[in-house]
């Protein structure tokens, strides 16, 4: 029987329905904690579940991988698949002789070693979602979201387990993260990175903590932190492909005007990042230096959200000329770049047009309609650009 957490719809569903029916394996993604395997086993309940962080199970993988994936004539589902790359290799030879679509569903935490290993043996046989947490719409479906509890939302973070009402009222989101960041990121980013001293990794991650919604210089980021700029390369893209960041690239069409080449640096999910900024509670963030970061950060991986529980790719970016100007979201859909400003404030002010309007000016006909999001209560529409508020952020085009 289903916990009432396992009733949490998922947007990502559909998505996985129809690329199940594409290909034969289909390969479930995205960070430790959010809702993997409570969506695979929700999605596909006729498929018999076996997970290879069990010793036992992942020894009789070992020992005998062909007679362990002939146990599932119809297919299963194969969590944590990344405890046992190998496997692939044989999941190829099944999947080619059976040639049916659907049949196996694997999923996995460690994007950096599992995508190679797929890449190598699966090509052309995987269809891939990526399952960020749950997304606004998702925590509103099961919990009332009231105009005042934009902070505490930021503050909380979107982590399944934190909206489990088996426990959510006695589970501190500062307690969850605090076990979350030593049971799975310092265990399992360091065991990939091979790091062995765990303060300069932690201040690695704090320092990135501070610089969310932020130009990235890895120089500076790795100077402040006493490390080489290649090994903070080397962190970075790890914590990345372990769903912990993102790394927003500019949108490389400079319209006459040059361009930052930087990257921004992004957390996905704005609880851990409070957590590792010590914001102590809701009310401290109203207040906090950080609190626009956070909001953008917030927007952005809202964005993200929406677009990989499609199926899609996250086809996002910003852009930045050398004067300052700059757009904090760009995407594009058919022929046009539709520009979105993030504003944490709760007035709206005609200023925050001026970045829209000038993008405008320099892309002329590629640019879309504009989008300001910001942290106040109601939208509207002002200077043929949307104003949005947070509570209705929705990016629908592209």
């Amino acid at each position: 029987m289903p916990t009432p957490i396992d009733l949490i719809p998922r947007q990502a569903r559909h998505a996985l329905t129809r690329i199940s029916q594409a290909f034969p394996v289909l390969a479930l993604t995205g960070p430790r904690q959010s809702g993997k395997t409570t969506l695979s086993r929700s999605s596909f309940p006729d498929k018999p579940y076996r997970t290879l962080e069990d010793p036992e199970t992942r020894q009789l993988a070992m020992a005998d991988p062909r007679a362990f994936l002939a146990q599932f004539p119809d297919g299963a589902v194969l969590d944590e698949i990344q405890r046992l790359p190998e496997l692939l290799s044989y999941l190829q030879g099944v999947v080619d002789s059976q040639r049916r679509m659907g049949l196996f569903v694997i999923t996995g935490s460690q994007q950096f070693g599992l995508l190679q290993s797929i890449t190598q043996t699966l090509a052309g046989r995987v269809g891939l979602v990526e399952l960020l947490p749950l997304s606004l719409a998702e925590i509103a479906s099961r919990k009332t979201i009231n105009k005042d509890q934009l902070n505490t939302l930021m503050f909380t973070g979107a982590y399944p387990a934190l909206y489990d009402p088996l426990r959510a009222s006695a589970l501190q989101p500062g307690d969850w993260y605090r076990a979350y960041v030593s049971t799975y990121v310092d265990r399992d980013v360091r065991q990939v990175l091979g790091v062995r001293d765990l303060a300069t990794f932690e201040r690695f991650v704090l320092m990135c903590a501070s610089r969310s919604g932020q130009l990235l210089n890895v120089q500076a980021l790795a100077a402040d932190c006493g490390i080489s700029a290649s090994s903070a390369r080397q962190w970075l893209s790890v914590l990345e492909a372990s769903y912990l960041v993102r790394l927003l690239q500019p949108w490389h069409e400079n319209f006459g005007k040059r361009l930052v080449k930087m990257p921004k640096l992004y957390f996905l999910d704005t609880g851990l990042l409070c957590w590792l900024l010590r914001v102590e509670n809701p009310t401290a963030l109203a207040t906090h230096a950080m609190r626009g970061p956070i909001f953008e950060t917030w927007v952005i991986t809202e964005t993200l959200k929406h677009r990989l529980n499609q199926g899609l790719a996250a086809d996002i970016y910003f852009w930045r000329d050398n004067h300052g100007v700059e757009i904090d979201l760009l995407y594009p859909h058919l022929n046009q770049l539709f520009p979105v400003e993030i504003k944490s404030g709760t007035t709206f002010s005609a200023d925050w047009l001026k970045a829209c309007q000038r993008f405008a000016q320099f892309a002329g006909e590629r640019s879309g309609p504009a989008t300001v999001v910001f942290g106040g209560e109601y939208s509207f529409e002002t200077q043929g650009t949307r104003v949005m508020s947070w509570r209705g952020f929705s990016p629908t085009s592209g």
